[in-house]
C-alpha cells in the first residue's frame, strides 16, 4: 500500500473509533511522525492531505524543514535537549516533550529572543516505565504552577506514551487517567495555562486512544510503512 492509502486506511479508522465514543471524527488531529522517514515520502503524506508533521530528532527536524519547505505545521515530539532548542525554536508550531524546568527555562529564553511565544505540551509518564520520558502524574501541578514564571511558554495541554504491553485493559486504563488529568486541569482554570490537546496514541493504539478522549494522535509506521 502506498502512503496515501495508509493514510486513508488511518482516516477510516479514525473515524471508527471517534464515531463509537459519540465523538466528532473532524476534532482529532494526525501528526505523521516521520522519524526515519525521507523527505520524499513526507511529501507524499502532505499531498495525501497531511498538515501537521512530527519530527523525534532536532537534526532530522532542520534538514526536512529545509528540504520540504511547505506550508504545514512542524511539532518536536521526541525528548528536546537544552542546547538544541535554538535550532528550532523559530522552526516548531509546538513541542509535546517539556518535562523539566530547564528546558522551560530555555525554551522561554530563546522564544523570548526572537519576540514569539512557543507552545508547549507537558510530557507525562503514565506508565512509570523507566524507558520514557516526563514527569509523574503526581508532580504535575507543582510543575504547572513553576511555568507561570516563564511568560513566552503557552501550555496547550498533555502528551503521554502509552504502556509497553500488548494488554488492551491496561493500556486503556492509562489512557484513561489521562484524560481525567487533563478534566482535572481544566477545572483548576490555571493562569497560563489551556488544556487544549490531548496528544495520546500512535499506530499500536490510537483507536483505544480516540475512544477515551485523545485529540492528538502521533502516527509513524501507520502511514509511512509498506503493508
Amino acid at each position: 500500500m502506498s502512503v496515501k492509502d495508509n493514510i486513508e486506511q488511518v482516516r477510516k479508522r479514525v473515524e471508527k473509533a471517534a464515531l463509537s465514543a459519540n465523538r466528532d471524527p473532524n476534532e482529532i488531529s494526525i501528526v505523521a511522525v516521520s522519524k526515519n522517514i525521507a523527505p520524499s515520502k513526507i511529501l507524499e503524506a502532505i499531498d495525501a492531505g497531511i498538515t501537521i508533521v512530527g519530527e523525534n530528532r532536532v537534526q532530522e527536524l532542520i534538514k526536512k524543514y529545509d528540504i520540504i519547505n511547505k506550508n504545514i505545521s512542524w511539532h518536536m515530539i521526541g525528548s528536546l535537549q537544552t542546547n538544541k532548542v535554538k535550532y528550532i525554536i523559530d522552526k516548531v508550531d509546538l513541542i509535546h516533550s517539556l518535562d523539566r524546568i530547564s528546558l522551560a527555562r530555555e525554551l522561554n529564553k530563546r522564544a523570548g529572543a526572537i519576540g514569539r511565544k512557543i507552545q508547549t505540551l507537558i510530557q507525562v509518564n503514565m506508565s512509570r516505565e523507566s524507558t520514557k520520558s516526563g514527569i509523574y502524574e503526581e508532580d504535575l501541578i507543582s510543575f504547572i504552577e513553576e511555568l507561570v514564571d516563564y511568560p513566552n511558554i503557552e501550555v496547550k495541554g498533555l502528551m503521554t506514551i502509552g504502556p509497553n504491553t500488548h494488554d488492551t485493559d491496561t493500556v486503556r486504563e492509562c489512557f484513561s487517567r489521562f484524560r481525567c488529568l487533563l478534566e482535572d486541569l481544566r477545572s483548576r482554570q490555571i493562569d497560563h495555562i489551556d488544556m487544549q490537546y490531548l496528544s495520546m496514541g500512535m499506530t499500536n493504539d490510537y483507536e483505544i486512544a480516540i475512544e477515551e478522549g485523545s485529540n492528538m494522535i502521533r502516527i509513524g509506521r501507520g502511514i509511512f510503512m509498506d503493508k
